[in-house]
Order: structure tokens, then C-alpha cells, then sequence
């Protein structure tokens, strides 16, 4: 049995829904030697609209690793509520001044001590191609029995949800 497509919009709802209370995410990037880095970033507080945005220093490795490669990931998990989000696309790296006022928060002074005018601070832009989650019940108890279903079963599939969905194109099961 198939499941209807999902139409962009709703996809964008879903990961909003997802990952609006997780306030770091993991970015990884790759260096020229093909090697994975990942760091925790504070993800700002804007709607999600198959983009996501970061404050950084034009000077860190993240920066020149993206100019190497704009391929990158960025995954959230929210252990309380079993659910974990990875998202990949391609990054942007932007002096924006109307951008960088727009997701200013005066708690980025520890990392920019110049404040928002700081020479230093550049924007980050993720354009969100492909989604993937997955979520398993945040009951302990269901989770558990479903856990321990599966484990005599041997069908996994009962444990959770997982979803692969493209931004750029149509609904993907797995």
C-alpha cells in the first residue's frame, strides 16, 4: 500500500514540527582531504522554509571547508521525545549586514565581542535539499513492548517511523 505524496509545504511543516525546540543542531562539513568535521550550532529562531540559518566567524574551519565543498548535514535529536532529524544540503557563507541584525540575540557577544557590527560575524545559510527522520513512540512503556515485539517478530519495522522526503523532488519511504 502507498502512501500519498506529501506536498512541499507539509514537508516543511513536518521538519518545523520536528526540530522547532532543539536548539542545537550538528553541522558537518568536508575538509579537502575528504575528511568529516562535525560541531554543534545554535540554530536561530526562524520558521523553517527549507532553509536553516547560523551565525558564524568568517575565520573558522567551517567556513573553509564549505568554500571547499558546500555539501554538508545537519542533524538534530531530541532524545526526551525518541526523534532524530538529519538534514542535507548545500551551505551558503554571506556577509548579509540586514541578515546577521535580523538573527542578532545579544547572548552571541561571548562568540562576536564587537556585537552584530563585529568584522568577524558571517551568516551561514543551509539550503535543505533532502530530509530524513526518524521517530519512535516517547512512551517508555510502548516503546519498550514495541522493542521487544520486534526483538521475537524479528520485524524492526513496528519500532518507529522513518521517512526519507526530498525538498527538491517527490516523497521517498524507506
Amino acid at each position: 500500500m502507498t502512501t500519498p505524496a506529501l506536498s512541499r509545504d507539509e514537508i516543511l511543516s513536518n521538519i518545523q514540527d520536528m526540530i522547532k525546540d532543539i536548539r542545537i543542531a550538528m553541522l558537518a562539513t568536508t575538509g579537502e582531504d575528504g575528511s568529516v568535521f562535525s560541531r554543534p550550532m545554535a540554530t536561530q529562531e526562524t520558521r523553517f522554509q527549507g532553509e536553516l540559518w547560523f551565525l558564524t566567524r568568517q575565520d573558522s574551519g567551517k567556513v573553509a571547508e564549505i568554500r571547499h565543498d558546500a555539501h554538508v548535514n545537519v542533524s538534530y535529536v531530541d532524545v526526551k521525545n525518541s526523534t532524530f532529524v538529519s538534514l542535507s544540503g548545500r551551505a551558503q557563507v554571506s556577509k548579509d549586514r540586514q541578515k546577521i541584525h535580523e538573527l542578532w540575540n545579544p547572548l552571541y557577544k561571548a562568540w562576536f565581542p564587537n556585537g552584530e557590527e563585529d568584522p568577524e560575524i558571517s551568516v551561514l545559510k543551509v539550503v535543505v535539499e533532502d530530509a530524513e527522520y526518524w521517530s519512535a513512540p516517547s512512551s517508555s512503556i510502548v516503546r519498550n513492548y514495541r522493542l521487544l515485539k520486534a526483538s521475537i517478530t524479528k520485524d524492526g519495522s513496528q519500532v518507529g517511523e522513518h521517512e526519507h522526503l526530498s525538498l527538491t523532488g517527490s516523497r521517498n519511504a524507506s
